[in-house]
């Protein structure tokens, strides 16, 4: 996987050499990520790991400065008829509430929605579901154009129970410059 460059951020995929990066923006953004998703400072190697087919992990970097201003996976990749993935985000300080994690949302959707041919990920749909409290990320997603499904009572056990979610989506057809539409 190539590198895709924007304005401000690029993405890559992570390596073993993140480790340290990776660990202490976790820490450092505990407080900010840890109401809304787990916090594993150490997970990294585990992450690398499970890469393949299913999952495809994608490390927004500042330019100028190489932080890393968030991670996204690509998870549940289900290619065949369906071609559909779930998208799950995490922004690090102190780059959260600066506009970096849309600019690198949008170059892994742009990523996500270019076929295969094109060094891409060929999907057809992406969905985000988000704990209804959580304000920014229901903003970011509609932000991008993502579309409300629905909502998903008991969906994910995050910090010791079963959290509701909302589902938002989003097509190849309605992704401008997806070549889809």
């Amino acid at each position: 996987m190539s590198d895709d460059v924007g304005v401000r951020v690029m993405i890559r995929a992570p390596r073993a050499e993140d480790e340290v990066a990776y660990a202490e923006a976790v820490r450092r953004s505990a407080d900010h990520i840890g109401r809304w998703n787990p916090v594993e400072p150490d997970g990294l190697p585990e992450l690398l790991e499970r890469q393949g087919a299913g999952l495809r992990t994608f490390l927004i970097v500042d330019r100028e400065t190489d932080g890393l201003v968030g991670k996204v996976n690509v998870a549940n990749i289900v290619m065949g008829r369906f071609c559909n993935a779930a998208l799950g985000y995490d922004s690090y300080l102190p780059f959260a509430g600066t506009g970096r994690m849309t600019e690198g949302l949008r170059l892994v959707l742009d990523r996500c929605f270019a076929p295969q041919t094109a060094g891409g990920l060929g999907l057809h749909r992406l969905e985000i579901n988000v704990q209804p409290d959580n304000e920014r990320s229901i903003a970011l997603a509609k932000r991008l154009g993502f579309r409300h499904e629905g909502f998903t009572p008991r969906m994910l056990f995050l910090q010791g129970a079963w959290r509701d979610h909302e589902r938002f989506a989003l097509t190849a057809e309605e992704w401008p410059g997806s070549g889809a539409a």
